[in-house]
């Protein structure tokens, strides 16, 4: 789902147009409401390694995303959404409702 517009024309033969910075990370604090390893923020948000890395580092340094020890033997680790991350993320939906007129 795309947060302000419909990506393409809808008639399955439009050019696609990239994602915003704001749409990939709404994308990226959605996926991991609820915990989400690397790999599968990864997938599900469909970045590849080197840009979900950069898009990790900031969201994390900002205070939107934490680490969770899941499994601290295997040495898994979770990404979740904080609470600073969760407003941000309502703030942004609210904006993009307002905008896709």
């Amino acid at each position: 789902m795309s947060l302000w517009f419909a990506m393409g024309d809808g008639g399955g033969g439009g050019v696609r147009r990239r994602r915003s910075r704001v749409e990939v990370i709404v994308e990226i604090l959605r996926e991991a409401l609820d915990g989400a390893n690397k790999t599968r923020l990864m997938y599900r948000c469909n970045l590849n390694f080197g840009r979900f890395n950069r898009y990790l580092r900031e969201l994390l340094d900002a205070g939107l995303l934490e680490r969770v020890a899941a499994n601290p033997e295997a040495g898994m680790v979770l990404y979740r959404t904080t609470e600073k991350g969760r407003e941000l993320l309502k703030i942004l939906e609210k904006a993009g409702e307002f905008l896709s007129v």
